[in-house]
């Protein structure tokens, strides 16, 4: 596998916040304080990281880290340069600059839900092809994928029921097959 650094200055996102979403993805070899030290060079150059996800590939002797953040002034290829020489890095990818790759998240929601609001409840999920995982006699656990902006809907349109607790994983994300030539 080679290293790969991509740039497509035309597929980055603006957010109204004027910052922009990148989402990095790094191949890993699976030792121990490989992911203390990618996170603590995106904290040492002043990145707030929004989203984090860590997952061994099948084998396990590699580890995908994705990254979510956000970059006003600060240069993003930097960190992406500087995580590319790591020694356990195989490969590092900005997706934002790719600007072909799929991007989604999970989160389960315990929604409070009597007799009266389950059904309503049921179909929002419906709506958004979320699962009910789990009843109970006071409240529905939901799970929900799909990408930041479904988790936000999703989210916007239980709340009014009352949302008890919720779990939400960081962006796990790939870059989308080469499409054929014509």
């Amino acid at each position: 596998m080679g290293r790969g650094f991509y740039s497509c200055k035309n597929a980055r996102k603006k957010f109204h916040t004027g910052l922009m979403n990148h989402t990095i993805s790094a191949l890993v070899e699976n030792k121990f304080g490989v992911l203390a030290r990618v996170a603590g060079m995106f904290s040492g150059r002043g990145f707030n990281i929004e989203t984090l996800n860590v997952g061994p590939l099948v084998g396990g002797k590699y580890s995908r880290i994705t990254v979510t953040v956000k970059e006003g002034r600060n240069s993003i290829e930097q960190c992406v340069k500087q995580l590319d020489k790591f020694v356990n890095v195989i490969d590092v990818k900005d997706f934002s600059q790719v600007g072909s790759f799929v991007a989604r998240e999970l989160v389960l929601a315990k929604v409070k839900a009597d007799s009266k609001t389950r059904s309503e409840i049921v179909q929002v999920a419906d709506l958004f092809h979320a699962k009910v995982v789990d009843v109970d006699a006071g409240s529905l656990i939901i799970e929900c994928t799909g990408n930041a902006n479904k988790i936000k809907a999703f989210l916007g349109m239980i709340k009014s029921f009352g949302i008890i607790d919720m779990a939400r994983t960081g962006s796990v994300a790939l870059e989308r097959g080469n499409m054929p030539e014509e």
